[in-house]
């Protein structure tokens, strides 16, 4: 009986060793990349790079106008997305049947189109938004393109957050005589309130990552865009440009400054999101 015990606890320390081996090197990969790119980076990064206009014949070489297309660009991808996201979310969780045909149809649509590649958004966004709405190379035309991407990481993490509220909240506020509607809006979104936040956090990080739908829809002009029917390029589009070309050693060191921005870019807003969700996760106890 001890030499059964004994080579249980064996296995146990083994399959634990394994399971921290694999989380120890998932996040040194993480670190590993970010201390390569700030290493490589950070002396490229001044207050002038980040606030001055990029040309190519002048002597101003910042990522200003990038900046700004990003965030409109993470702004209104996100404005659209979330609530459609959200509601379907809300539809697939509380209203709809379990197993229905609609239900299963909706299931496989948005596991279809997360499996789709990302140039094919691009592509569809072009010929669509671009082509027969006549929208143009235009942050909207990006924005809308983008959401139709991040619709599926929405709508899993979300009703993965509504289907984890305990069933004891609807129950007791059914008895007490609320609505179904007044049961979702007061007491189940804001328990699944720091899950609909990560889908947000990862839905930015998406936006942000993503070049080829970008470029195929919001163009490359390096300006600041007057509103969201202007073109404009985003710091991964600008990244991605940077690195087809590098011909001399400032491309390079623009390449690398531009990354450590857009690193440190994605990890703030990370952060405020992450900071934003346990504050309401407190808020809400």
């Amino acid at each position: 009986m001890n030499k059964l015990k004994k080579q249980r606890q064996i296995k146990d320390q083994i399959a634990s060793g394994f399971i921290w081996l694999s989380a120890a090197i998932t996040v040194g990969f993480l670190f590993w990349i970010i201390w390569y790119i700030l290493s490589n980076g950070m002396q490229h990064v001044s207050w002038s790079f980040i606030t001055d206009n990029y040309t190519r014949t002048g002597e101003e070489h910042g990522i200003f106008p990038m900046i700004v297309s990003t965030l409109y660009m993470v702004l209104a991808s996100i404005a659209v997305a979330a609530p459609l996201g959200i509601m379907t979310a809300i539809y697939l969780t509380e209203y709809a049947k379990v197993g229905s045909k609609l239900v299963k149809a909706i299931r496989f649509c948005t596991e279809s189109l997360a499996g789709i590649p990302s140039i094919i958004f691009g592509l569809f966004g072009m010929t669509f938004f671009v082509g027969i709405l006549g929208l143009g190379f235009s942050i909207l035309s990006g924005a809308l393109t983008l959401s139709i991407l991040i619709l599926p990481v929405i709508i899993r993490t979300t009703e993965e957050a509504l289907m984890a509220v305990p069933q004891t909240f609807r129950e007791g506020s059914y008895g007490l005589g609320a609505s179904k509607i007044y049961t979702i809006w007061r007491l189940i979104l804001p328990s699944a309130m720091p899950g609909i936040l990560t889908s947000v956090i990862l839905s930015i990080g998406r936006v942000i990552g993503e070049s080829a739908p970008v470029f195929l829809t919001a163009g490359m002009v390096a300006r600041i865009p007057d509103s969201l029917l202007d073109s404009g390029r985003t710091l991964t589009v600008h990244l991605y440009k940077l690195t087809t070309e590098l011909f001399t050693i400032d491309e390079w060191n623009q390449a690398y400054g531009t990354a450590t921005v857009l690193i440190v870019l994605v990890l703030v807003i990370n952060t405020l999101t992450k900071l934003l969700a346990r504050k309401i996760n407190k808020a809400s106890y």
